[in-house]
C-alpha cells in the first residue's frame, strides 16, 4: 500500500496542472505581454499604463474562485440560503416602489418584471451590493491562474475595452472577486454586448441608474433566448417508483457543467408516463411542450426552454433555480 501511494504522489505531482505551472512565466512577464496586446489592439496607452499598473496576483481572489457558493451548497442549502421570508419580503418592496419604471420595460424587451427583479436581488441584493474590488485587478488575477486561463483573458480585455471608450472610469470600475461588474453583475464582454442606455443620458451606466439597470437585465435575458409569457419550470414530485426511470434519462451536452447534469427535453406526457408528477400530487398535463428534469437531493425541477436563458446568466442549478422561485413569488399576489 505504501508503495501504491508513493506512486500516485509522484504522478499527481507530474500531473498537467502541477507542469502548467512549472511553465508558466513569471507574473511580471506575463503581465508585459498583455500590456503589448492591449497597444496592439488600439487600447490608448495612458489606459494601458493606469489600468495595468498591477504588482501581483491576489491570492484572496484565486481562493474565493475555488469556493463559490453554487457549487460547494447543494440545491436544497442554496435556495434555503437565498429564499428567506427577508428576501421575499425586500423583493416585494422593491417591485412595487420600481413597478412603472419595470412595466415599461418589461414591456419593451418583453421579460417579465418579476424575473427582472429577481435576477437583480440575486445579483447584487437589489442594487446594495455592487461589488468593491477593482475589477482589472481581479480579472489579471484569474487570468493567470491556470484554471480558466482563455476566459479571464477575455475578459479583461473587454474591461480594457470599456476603459478605452470612456464609459466608465478606472477608479468606478469595481464589482465582484471574479470582475462582474455593476448591480446586473455583468461581465466585462456582457457589458459591451447588452448594456443599454435606457434613460437616454448618453451612458450605460449599469452601476448607479435604475432604469439601465433594469434595462440591461432584460436585455440579456431577452437576447439569450427569454420568451415572453413562456415560464421558466415548476417543481415536481418522483415517487419512489418512479426515480430510477427517471434518473435514466440521458443527459444534455453542454459547456457548463449545469447543462450536464439535467436531463435532455422530453414531452410532458412522457415525463407523466414515466410517473413524475406535479408538486400536489396531480399528473402533468397531457400535452407535448418539451422540459428537462434538474434534479438536487431532495426537490425535482422540470425546467422548459426558457431556463436555458437562466442559465446563461449563471450556469449553475441553484442560482437559476432560486431566481425563477423568486420571480414565481413576486408574480403571485
Amino acid at each position: 500500500m505504501r508503495f501504491v501511494i508513493v506512486i500516485l504522489a509522484v504522478m499527481a505531482s507530474q500531473s498537467p496542472a502541477a507542469s502548467q505551472d512549472e511553465a508558466r512565466p513569471a507574473f511580471a512577464e506575463w503581465l508585459a505581454a498583455v500590456r503589448a496586446e492591449a497597444l496592439g489592439r488600439g487600447i490608448q496607452q495612458d489606459v494601458v499604463d493606469r489600468a495595468l499598473s498591477i504588482e501581483e496576483p491576489v491570492a484572496e481572489i484565486i481562493e474565493r474562485d475555488r469556493a463559490q457558493a453554487e457549487t460547494v451548497l447543494s440545491l436544497e442549502q442554496y435556495l434555503a440560503m437565498r429564499l428567506t421570508p427577508k428576501t421575499i419580503a425586500t423583493a416585494r418592496d422593491r417591485f412595487e416602489k420600481n413597478r412603472g419604471l419595470l412595466d415599461r420595460i418589461g414591456e419593451k424587451y418583453g421579460v417579465s418584471p418579476a424575473l427582472i427583479v429577481a435576477v437583480w436581488g440575486s445579483e447584487s441584493d437589489f442594487g446594495r451590493l455592487n461589488g468593491t474590488r477593482p475589477t482589472i485587478g481581479a480579472l489579471a488575477t484569474l487570468a493567470y491562474d491556470q484554471r480558466r486561463p482563455a476566459l479571464f483573458r477575455r475578459e479583461l480585455f473587454s474591461a480594457l475595452e470599456i476603459l478605452n471608450r470612456g464609459d466608465i472610469d478606472l477608479a468606478s470600475m469595481k464589482g465582484s472577486w471574479a470582475g462582474a461588474m455593476g448591480q446586473p453583475q455583468f461581465m466585462p464582454s456582457s457589458y459591451l454586448a447588452f448594456a443599454e442606455d435606457f434613460d437616454g443620458d448618453g451612458r450605460r451606466d449599469i452601476w448607479s441608474t435604475t432604469a439601465d439597470v433594469f434595462a440591461s437585465i432584460a436585455n440579456f435575458l431577452k437576447a439569450n433566448g427569454w420568451e415572453t409569457g413562456m415560464p421558466w419550470g415548476r417543481e415536481v414530485r418522483i415517487p419512489r417508483e418512479a426515480e430510477s426511470q427517471a434518473a435514466a434519462v440521458s443527459r444534455r451536452n453542454g459547456t457548463c457543467r449545469a447543462r450536464r447534469e439535467m436531463s435532455v427535453a422530453m414531452p410532458l406526457r412522457e415525463w407523466r408516463d414515466i410517473g413524475v408528477r406535479l408538486l400536489d400530487g396531480r399528473p402533468l398535463p397531457d400535452d407535448d411542450r418539451n422540459a428537462s428534469l434538474v434534479s438536487g437531493t431532495t426537490r425535482h425541477f422540470l425546467v422548459y426552454e426558457n431556463y436555458d436563458a437562466l442559465l446563461a446568466y449563471n450556469c449553475a442549478h441553484p442560482y437559476a433555480i432560486s431566481v425563477g422561485l423568486l420571480s414565481d413569488r413576486l408574480a403571485t399576489p
